[in-house]
């Protein structure tokens, strides 16, 4: 069974720290995000992996390499433009068509159950599996109505205060189970969205889409606030407090905590770094404050317009600050 990463998107609210590179390529404690999802599909035997590129394409080739670090063998398909989740497999539906398929996006770090959710889709017969879990904390993510274990409805954000079932809705973690006959359904060298275009056809057109809910642990990291506490909440079992990238210093007078300091990072004597995000080459000078930020070099997004999607930042001598309290 082969698989594809979805690997080409901006990454636009995880800006400053995507100037130079895709979201899917960010350094998580020294491993790349889409190399965790490398490494999750190898663990269930799954080895033949293509990664779509777009943003940045070198930063992820960088990241993965040809896979063999992280159990895989990779191939790359580029997209001229952003096709979507649906377009891309459009775009690759030559390598995808011979047998079922997973997808799974890049920017996910995760250990449910795939090979429940294959065997639960062979027996339901489904043409996609999407693998849900109940979105205990009413996070940002949009809802999916399972009815006798099929999907019926794609629905938005749900509101606690206004939630009348007693169990927790169910989200879409960006895992999927394809048949090749999905390709019936997808338009052809356009954009389209596999929730908004593709899987809503299907089924008013009868098809079984199966809602297979998994328990476990599952973060998406879109943020920079969620890159943060996942990446803490990662570091807690380690008894760690504290990340440093290679060849990053602290000074012994410097008081650091609850950070992630990627490379070449450099804390001054009497600097203060709390609950923050150094980016590479970042240095912070003697007694410099730093907390609920991201910081990276000023250079990097020098004459650069802000993405769309991205928060506020401002130039404080060499390094460009983002607050996370904004």
């Amino acid at each position: 069974m082969k698989a594809m990463i979805l690997a080409a998107g901006y990454g636009e609210r995880l800006w400053p720290l995507t100037a130079d590179r895709t979201k899917p390529a960010l350094p998580v404690l020294g491993k790349p995000l889409v190399g965790y999802v490398a490494e999750y599909l190898a663990s269930f035997g799954i080895t033949e992996i293509l990664v779509n590129l777009h943003h940045h394409p070198d930063s992820v080739r960088r990241a993965l390499g040809d896979g063999s670090q992280f159990g895989v063998q990779l191939e790359y398909i580029h997209e001229p433009v952003i096709l979507g989740t649906s377009g891309a497999l459009d775009n690759a539906r030559v390598w995808l068509e011979s047998d079922t398929f997973i997808v799974v996006n890049g920017k996910l770090i995760t250990d449910l159950d795939l090979k429940a959710a294959i065997a639960e889709h062979r027996r339901r017969e489904a043409l996609a599996t999407l693998v849900l879990r109940r979105n205990e904390k009413f996070e940002r993510f949009s809802f999916v109505e399972v009815d006798d274990g099929l999907v019926s409805r794609f629905a938005g954000m749900p509101a606690r205060d206004t939630w009348k079932s007693a169990a927790p809705p169910l989200m879409f973690t960006g895992i999927h189970i394809i048949e090749p006959r999905i390709f019936e359904y997808v338009p052809r060298g356009v954009f389209s969205d596999s929730v908004i275009d593709v899987y809503p056809q299907a089924m008013a057109r009868g098809e079984r889409i199966v809602g297979h809910t998994a328990e476990g642990m599952w973060h998406e990291l879109s943020t920079l606030q969620r890159y943060l506490d996942i990446s803490l909440a990662l570091m807690r079992p380690r008894q760690m407090d504290v990340y440093r990238g290679a060849n990053s210093s602290i000074d012994k007078q410097a008081e650091v905590r609850e950070a992630i300091l990627w490379d070449h990072v450099t804390v001054g004597p009497g600097a203060r770094v709390c609950r923050s995000i150094l980016g590479d080459g970042v240095t912070i000078k003697a007694g410099e404050s730093i907390e609920g930020s991201v910081v990276v070099r000023a250079e990097l997004v020098a004459g650069r317009s802000k993405p769309a999607k991205a928060m506020r930042g401002e130039v404080k001598g060499e390094n460009f600050v983002v607050s996370l309290s904004q």
